[in-house]
């Protein structure tokens, strides 16, 4: 992603011809989806080629009418992940985006100095990971392994920084956008003290992440290897899940068969019951850190304001933190009595 945020010269006015020179020079949007994703896009997701591009600049004249100083990349290929990610809405599309930079700006435990070498020890610990092999939808398949997290090396956060970057370069594919990704969750050897770090505050950032504030389609969220302590922890996420999202997690427990109807056995690897191989993480770690220079770039697109009023907040800070603690201290009865 790239180009000028500055929303004072993006799009034309009703002025004279003569103001399109003032416009900065934009990357042309080249399509690169296949013809069957082209459909897919259209059916599933309102997206018209002979409209597209009218589209996308609609939603920029909104962003540059209501929020000028947002100070978020205009590019073609960047709004369009939001317009895709909303089935071109235009008003959901630029909720989105305005979530999307509110997140970031919220947590800067999270999006301060947010680059692949910053969260090496997470990749190297093979935490967050994407199977090499598509589903048969066409979707990654991100694997998560807490087991693989030692609190006492770094906290919950950089799991966190690490899972965002790994879902920021996956949504760079036209074809990700199109077709969404899909969720393996492996819960083996989580314990209590370990499903303490993931309080109602955490989940409450994170699902406000995945659900509003990042244009990436979650199809799928399969659990496996879940303890009993995982009750706990579903009942903290479960009240901020829409109930869409809510419908899409599966619990398998171990039953790999039970896995295999979801996620087919010829794209996992051994360790889950299937044909491909060991999971090998070497591949997606170094592909994310040879994306140093570019996410250095991109970022460098996104910066916030400021100031902002309270109405473009998705979290509002204090208020909800201690919300959240309160609620924190009524769920610990019932992690220790999922325990």
């Amino acid at each position: 992603m790239s180009g000028d945020s500055d929303c004072t010269r993006t799009s034309p006015s009703a002025g004279s011809p003569s103001d399109n020179e003032f416009l900065p020079d934009r990357p042309k949007y080249v399509c690169t989806l296949s013809p069957d994703l082209i459909t897919k896009a259209r059916e599933e997701l309102q997206e018209k080629p002979e409209w597209r591009l009218r589209d996308v600049q609609a939603l920029r004249d909104m962003v540059c009418k209501d929020y000028p100083s947002l100070g978020t990349c205009l590019d073609d290929a960047f709004l369009l992940r939001f317009l895709r990610a909303r089935k071109f809405d235009y008003d959901r599309a630029l909720q989105l985006l305005v979530n999307y930079h509110t997140c970031r700006r919220s947590w800067p435990e999270v999006f301060n100095n947010l680059k692949p070498s910053a969260i090496k020890p997470v990749l190297e610990s093979g935490f967050v990971t994407v199977l090499p092999r598509l589903d048969p939808e066409g979707r990654h398949v991100v694997c998560i392994r807490p087991d693989r997290w030692t609190p006492s090396n770094y906290p919950i956060t950089e799991n966190i920084r690490a899972i965002y970057l790994t879902l920021e370069k996956l949504i760079q594919s036209e074809e990700t956008q199109v077709n969404g990704i899909v969720i393996l969750a492996d819960y083996k050897g989580v314990s209590l003290s370990k499903a303490s770090h993931f309080g109602p505050f955490v989940a409450k950032k994170v699902i406000g992440i995945l659900q509003d504030g990042f244009p990436i389609r979650i199809k799928a969220v399969n659990i496996i290897n879940e303890p009993r302590i995982f009750k706990g922890i579903f009942a903290i996420i479960k009240p901020f899940l829409k109930e869409k999202i809510a419908n899409r997690f599966f619990l398998h427990g171990c039953d790999l068969s039970s896995l295999h109807q979801n996620i087919p056995p010829v794209i996992l690897p051994e360790e889950y019951g299937g044909t491909s191989g060991k999971l090998d993480i070497s591949a997606w770690n170094e592909l994310l850190l040879a994306s140093e220079e570019d996410f250095l770039h991109d970022f460098s697109q996104l910066l916030l304001p400021c100031d902002s009023s309270p109405h473009d907040m998705l979290v509002s800070g204090d208020a909800d933190e201690k919300q959240c603690d309160d609620s924190l201290r009524g769920m610990k009865p019932q992690l220790y009595y999922c325990y």
